[in-house]
């Protein structure tokens, strides 16, 4: 048994402290998904609060057959869907604040801030089930089983899923690299 799962049976015997350990560990990266779909860090961070009490709820009922990780993921996979329902409809938006950068690298720090808004871009045209497949493999890596089981899929669905995705981003971030360097 490893160690999130001997933790998640802490939990389900309703050891809070078990819970705040979870909740140390996992935080981050769930944090980090959740955000990846709604693109608003409040209702991100309430998003998580509700995945954690989630767990804290149906803890006893964990049976083994993943990993905790997978577990976790899966329900804040299911809370993001949930509330897409919810809103009718996705809003997305690329609000990054601006920042002046004095350092002597600046050049350099503008154009891996460039880059990585031409990234953040190309994540934002892909479907929201292959953003979410390409999220969870490169960003949390998971193996394609543990995404498949997360997103409640076949594991064939998400190699292909991953598979278009990665053709769909090269695409995206060639065409935008050649209108930048023709500009």
């Amino acid at each position: 048994m490893d160690q999130n799962a001997q933790i998640l049976s802490r939990i389900g015997q309703g050891d809070k402290a078990a819970l705040a350990e979870l909740y140390r560990v996992l935080e981050k990266p769930v944090y980090r998904f959740i955000l990846s779909r709604l693109n608003d860090p409040f209702e991100s961070a309430d998003l998580l609060h509700d995945v954690f009490i989630e767990v804290w709820r149906s803890a006893s009922r964990f049976e083994g057959r993943s990993k905790v990780q997978t577990w976790i993921f899966g329900i804040a996979y299911r809370k993001v869907i949930d509330m897409h329902r919810k809103r009718g409809r996705m809003t997305v938006t690329d609000d990054i604040p601006e920042v002046i950068d004095d350092s002597a690298d600046t050049e350099a720090c503008l154009a891996a801030g460039q880059e990585a808004e031409h990234v953040r871009h190309c994540l934002g045209t892909l479907k929201e089930d292959h953003r979410s497949a390409i999220s969870l493999a490169f960003f949390e890596d998971m193996t394609y089983g543990e995404i498949a089981e997360v997103s409640g899929v076949p594991e064939g669905t998400i190699k292909t899923r991953i598979f278009h995705a990665k053709k769909l981003l090269m695409r995206c971030l060639e065409g935008r690299v050649q209108r930048g360097a023709a500009a």
